[in-house]
């Protein structure tokens, strides 16, 4: 029996469950569909949108200050 057969074995199927796994995650986003502007304007809640955004500005201007004051 050669020494090195199941080393050989295990990598070769390692490999096989990798190319299965690219395989799978190629078809996955294969089927990806792009929405029109229509449907994204339907999709998206404009005013909701913009109450997120200005939330995360202001969350990101309040870290700043304490980054800032860390220093001193």
């Amino acid at each position: 029996m050669d020494a090195n057969s199941s080393a050989d074995s295990v990598e070769q199927h390692l490999q096989t469950l990798a190319d299965k796994d690219g395989a799978r995650e190629q078809l996955y986003y294969s089927q990806e569909q792009d929405f029109s502007s229509e449907e994204l304007t339907r999709l998206i809640n404009e005013k909701h949108l913009n109450e997120l955004l200005a939330r995360s500005d202001d969350f990101l201007s309040s870290l700043n200050s304490e980054i800032e004051d860390f220093d001193e």
